[in-house]
């Protein structure tokens, strides 16, 4: 291998190995999805598969800011939500639009612009009450805007914030608090009725992308799959060169001693707002792919408590490595959607039933506490040992 990619890939055979099995893994489904194979993977599968590469790429992004830098964000949740409303304004304007405009073509006199706009908006908004468009819409017919604004919005925030937290020299647990105040606080504006994004009704219809209404779900959630897993191998190859990095270096050293990398010269505000707004920008690339698959957002799913589920798949799976992060999401988001679907058994006592349904977050606490007290460094710590330059 040439180049100083390949001599990466052969310093760090770890990262090829990953992106080896993500490739097989891809390549199996695809074979055995409806679309394209023998249809033993279902499309409501292949959905769930993509939306659970979607976590992995949220995770690896917890695991650089937690596991590398030592900042434990209660708030990245906030920003993969962001990036799911910034994709999602786009989808339901433009299925709106070609609602109307195709149901306008049987109207005996043709509908002005004005007339589409106002149709369009009263077809959104009417939900809530209004038929105006809110500020926040002024991009939503362009598609490139809205793809940018899905990185800008996100990152924007996370400067600003990190900006606010880090010259102020917030750490520790006083830093999460904050973190997840922020995240509160938007959760509870996007409530609002009049924050321009539908409050608790959120966007829905993401899954029926505009123009394609005939093409088949099955197609496309392998588009969506495809791109997951492209976005996933991209996200883990970029993060696993910053942490081996000199870059890395710094980063984890802040991590383990703040004061002594401040008083040798360096920069320590500057470093971790760095971290901070990448794996924002990250966090919301993966919501802008998660929402589309999973069909609707609304404000529930900024809720703090979903961040605090992301800060326990990392340490799940192994918080500082981050195939270790991989790991933890994979395997949680796969046993939440088997245990809460209905697809487990529920045990009979004979005097009590358990229902998994019921029991999944209980079962989710038991295994955190579990790992945290025997198993500290997490599922991807029992690989330490086969894997040649696994992070420390």
């Amino acid at each position: 291998m040439q180049g100083p990619l390949g001599k990466f890939m052969l310093k760090h055979p770890s990262t090829l190995v990953f992106l080896g099995l993500l490739s097989l893994f891809t390549i199996i489904v695809t074979i055995g999805s409806e679309a394209f194979g023998y249809g033993f993977v279902s499309t409501s599968f292949v959905k769930t598969l993509g939306k659970t590469l979607c976590f992995c790429l949220i995770a690896i992004a917890m695991d650089l800011v937690w596991g590398y830098c030592g900042i434990l964000s209660l708030g990245h949740f906030a920003f993969f939500g962001l990036g799911g409303y910034m994709i999602g304004m786009w989808l339901m304007y433009e299925r709106t639009r070609l609602i109307v405009v195709n149901a306008a073509e049987n109207a005996q006199i043709p509908m002005t612009h004005q007339e589409i706009q106002d149709a369009i908006g009263t077809q959104i908004f009417g939900v809530v009450g209004g038929s105006d468009f809110p500020l926040v819409w002024a991009f939503s017919h362009l598609f490139w805007v809205q793809l940018a604004l899905v990185v800008l919005v996100p990152g924007i925030l996370a400067l600003i914030f990190g900006w606010l937290a880090f010259r102020s020299r917030v750490t520790g647990v006083y830093l999460s608090i904050l973190t997840q105040a922020m995240t509160l606080a938007l959760a509870l504006y996007l409530f609002q009725n009049d924050s321009g994004l539908r409050g608790n009704n959120g966007l829905s219809g993401l899954q029926n992308l505009p123009g394609l209404e005939s093409t088949d779900q099955s197609l496309i959630s392998m588009w969506f799959f495809w791109a997951s897993a492209f976005a996933l191998g991209l996200g883990y190859l970029l993060v696993k060169l910053i942490v081996e990095s000199k870059l890395g270096n710094v980063v984890r050293a802040i991590r383990d001693d703040e004061a002594r990398v401040r008083f040798l010269g360096y920069n320590v505000e500057v470093y971790k707002l760095f971290i901070f707004t990448l794996t924002a920008v990250i966090a919301a690339i993966a919501g802008a792919l998660y929402y589309p698959q999973a069909g609707i957002i609304n404000p529930a799913e900024i809720a703090p408590i979903a961040s605090i589920y992301l800060a326990v798949w990392v340490a799940i799976g192994g918080r500082g490595r981050i195939y270790g992060a991989v790991i933890g999401a994979a395997v949680v988001s796969l046993l939440s959607s088997w245990f809460t679907g209905g697809q487990a058994p529920d045990i009979s006592l004979g005097f009590y039933t358990i229902k998994w349904v019921d029991w999944w977050l209980v079962l989710l606490g038991i295994s955190f506490v579990i790992v945290t007290l025997y198993v500290p460094k997490g599922i991807g710590g029992l690989f330490d040992k086969f894997t040649k330059g696994a992070e420390q």
